[in-house]
C-alpha cells in the first residue's frame, strides 16, 4: 500500500474501477438529465437518470428482458434489441416530460455503429432530443437485423445448431426483419403513437 504525505485514497467506485468522475462531472455540468446505457453479458439496460445532491434519480428505465411482453422473441443483448430498448426508454421519457438527454456509457469505450448507438438512435427516433454525430448510428438495416437473415439464409441446413435458441422460441432467423418490425409497431401502439 503506498503511502506518504501526498498520498490519497480513491474514492470506493474508482478503486473498484465502477465511475470515472472526471467524465461524471463533466455530464453532470450539462444540466441536463443523463441517458445511462449499459450492457451486460445477456441483457442490455438503458434508464434517464437526473442528479439531485441527495443522490441521483431515475425517471424512466427499459430492459430487454420487457421486450419479451411486446412479443419479441429475438435475443436480449443484441443490435436489434438495443434499438427497441432505446425506443422503448424514449417513449417512456417523453411520457415523463423528458425533452432531451445527453449519453452516459459509463466506462465503456464508445463503438461506431455498436449496442450503445443502436439504443441511442431508438431514443431519436421516440422523439427525445440526444447530442450525437450521425456517423456513430447504426445503419437501419443492421438494426431490424437484415445481415442476421441473410447470414441464415447462407449457412442453410446448419442454421438449425447456430440459431437453436431462436428456433426453441419460435423465430425463424430469416424472419428476423418482419419480425422486429412487428414488434416496434406493438410498442408505437402501448405509447400511444399511431
Amino acid at each position: 500500500m503506498a503511502g506518504g504525505a501526498r498520498y490519497r485514497v480513491a474514492f470506493r467506485r474508482r478503486s473498484e474501477g465502477k465511475t470515472d468522475y472526471r467524465k461524471r462531472l463533466k455530464l453532470l455540468l450539462s444540466h441536463k438529465p443523463r441517458a445511462v446505457i449499459r450492457l451486460t453479458n445477456r441483457y442490455v439496460i438503458a434508464q434517464i437518470v437526473d442528479y439531485k445532491p441527495e443522490g441521483d434519480v431515475t425517471l424512466a428505465s427499459a430492459h430487454s428482458k420487457e421486450l419479451a411482453k411486446f412479443g419479441w422473441k429475438g435475443g436480449t443483448r443484441n443490435l436489434c434489441s438495443a434499438y427497441l430498448v432505446g425506443y422503448l426508454l424514449g417513449k417512456r421519457a417523453l411520457q415523463k416530460g423528458v425533452k432531451e438527454a445527453v449519453v452516459d456509457l459509463g466506462l465503456r469505450t464508445p463503438v461506431h455503429g455498436g449496442r450503445c448507438f443502436a439504443a441511442v438512435k431508438g431514443m431519436l427516433d421516440a422523439g427525445l432530443s440526444v447530442p450525437v454525430s450521425e456517423e456513430v448510428l447504426p445503419e437501419m438495416s443492421r438494426i431490424r437485423g437484415e445481415h442476421i437473415a441473410e447470414y441464415a439464409r447462407l449457412l442453410g441446413d446448419a442454421r438449425k445448431q447456430r440459431f437453436a435458441d431462436y428456433l426453441k422460441r419460435g423465430l425463424e432467423p430469416e424472419r428476423l426483419p418482419e419480425h422486429f418490425d412487428e414488434v416496434l409497431e406493438r410498442i408505437r401502439e402501448a405509447a400511444g403513437d399511431e
